[in-house]
């Protein structure tokens, strides 16, 4: 099966310590335009594929099957959160999984935050993020949306779209929880939602808390220090 993909968002990355200064677009839908070299380059593991459109899929196909892990921890100076990622997604499980072992996100931000929504993370106005992400490859991954998963409080989900809803565009580097009481039931069938969180709600209620500019960015930059595999 052939998937097309309208890639229409571009983000300028800047250094900055506090402060963005690239005004972002509307909900869930950011995809950053990046560079890629055309060549085969070295990652953090054995692993040395450059991923692109062509060859992701296949490539977590395999890399699935050896690399189970499905439980994650999010550290910010806020606290931790812990989720558990599905299998039932398997390729977006997967690509989360290689993108922690790859320490992808690591000083990334949640550099969108509204309360009682969402909060959303995986990206950053700094120019490390963008070297980080020519290093694994530019793609992205197809909507997995008809598992029976609804976007109740709580779960991690993928900012993806089916083909005939191009506009919603599927970012594999970037993720949102949904903080909503009751969920966030109108993101249903347009995004892909492949885990939850089970410990730490009370520091995803912070995050969404703080104070943003216009944009929603924290006027207090929020970074996620790293991301780990655990037990």
């Amino acid at each position: 099966m052939k998937y097309y993909f309208l890639v229409i968002v571009s983000l300028f990355f800047l250094n900055c310590e506090d402060k963005q200064s690239h005004k972002k677009t509307n909900i869930v839908t950011e995809v950053s335009n990046i560079k890629v070299v055309k060549d085969t380059i070295s990652l953090n593991t054995e692993e040395s594929t450059l991923l692109t459109d062509e060859n992701v899929m296949e490539f977590f196909l395999q890399y699935e099957k050896t690399n189970k892990e499905n439980k994650v921890r999010i550290t910010t100076r806020f606290g931790d959160i812990d989720i558990l990622l599905f299998n039932e997604t398997k390729f977006h499980r997967a690509n989360f999984i290689y993108l922690t072992k790859q320490g992808y996100f690591e000083n990334t931000q949640f550099y969108r935050v509204i309360d009682n929504f969402i909060i959303q993370g995986g990206n950053s106005d700094n120019s490390e993020t963008a070297k980080k992400r020519n290093k694994i490859g530019k793609y992205l991954l197809p909507t997995d949306t008809k598992r029976g998963f609804k976007h109740d409080r709580g779960v991690i989900s993928m900012p993806s779209g089916e083909i005939d809803n191009p506009y919603k565009l599927a970012s594999p580097f970037e993720f949102f929880i949904v903080q909503q009481e009751g969920g966030a039931h109108h993101l249903n069938g347009d995004y892909t939602i492949f885990g939850k969180v089970i410990k730490g709600m009370d520091v995803v209620d912070q995050i969404a808390k703080q104070k943003t500019d216009k944009g929603d960015w924290p006027l207090r930059n929020i970074y996620i220090e790293k991301v780990e595999i655990i037990n």
